[in-house]
């Protein structure tokens, strides 16, 4: 039988450890995001850390900008 994909991945936690490397604050990335036209709080991110909120292409594009890294990184070990 075939292998069904997860539907409901979480990225919070590659996020959170991408923020936590470059040594940011939830704040700090959610002015980058609205600096690219994203409009995000800082409450409003920690939602998609936490798992609480499905990001949307346009969002993680932007956090791809800001990360500087690969969308491979945002799916690490799901």
């Amino acid at each position: 039988m075939e292998q069904k994909l997860k539907q409901d991945w979480s990225l919070g936690k590659n996020l959170r450890a991408l923020r936590l490397e470059r040594g940011w604050t939830q704040e700090q990335v959610a002015a980058k995001l609205q600096l690219r036209g994203i409009n995000m709080s800082r409450d409003f991110y920690a939602h998609i850390e936490n798992g609480s909120y499905n990001i949307r292409v346009s969002e993680l594009c932007a956090l791809r900008q800001i990360f500087d890294c690969r969308f491979d990184d945002f799916f690490q070990g799901l």
